[in-house]
């Protein structure tokens, strides 16, 4: 089962785009304090649909309180600006793959001590970044595929 984690995400309508994949995929949700909505924003609910209540999600008061409660788990951080594409990295079955908020991203220095699992989706030069629920779903079924899409129809 993969696991998503978002750092700090600031969008409802993302968060619930990203719950409704989760859910469609058996993916779990991990959601790192502070968020920029509240959980039962109708914003959230609306993208989320009536998937919400299906998904597996966890909250974290901080970025050590994630890792410390997960045991220190390898993690691929998304991000713009790292060295490889996403296409380039094996997933595990179980991995933990990290989006940054919409504004900030993951910051630097979190991002430092993974920058051997940070991956980037392709764009084009001087492009700023995808939609963060569009950039989840590539890395998703991306890791996906690289399993046959077990478990999946």
């Amino acid at each position: 089962m993969l696991n998503i984690v978002l750092y700090q995400p600031e969008i409802a309508m993302n968060t619930g785009n990203i719950g409704r994949t989760c859910s469609v995929t058996g993916s779990s949700l991990h959601l790192i304090h502070p968020l920029g909505f509240v959980v039962d924003d109708r914003k959230l609910a609306r993208a989320g649909m009536d998937y919400w209540h299906s998904l597996n999600v966890s909250f974290y008061e901080n970025f050590d309180d994630f890792v410390c409660k997960n045991n220190d788990p390898k993690i691929y951080m998304v991000e713009t600006n790292a060295g490889r594409f996403y296409t380039e990295t094996s997933f595990p079955r179980n991995a933990f793959i990290m989006l940054g908020s919409e504004s900030g991203g993951i910051p630097g220095h979190i991002l430092q001590d993974y920058a051997d699992t940070a991956v980037r989706i392709p764009m084009l030069q001087g492009s700023r970044s995808l939609n963060l629920a569009s950039c989840a779903a590539v890395v998703i079924f991306e890791a996906l595929r690289q399993h046959g899409f077990a478990n999946l129809s």
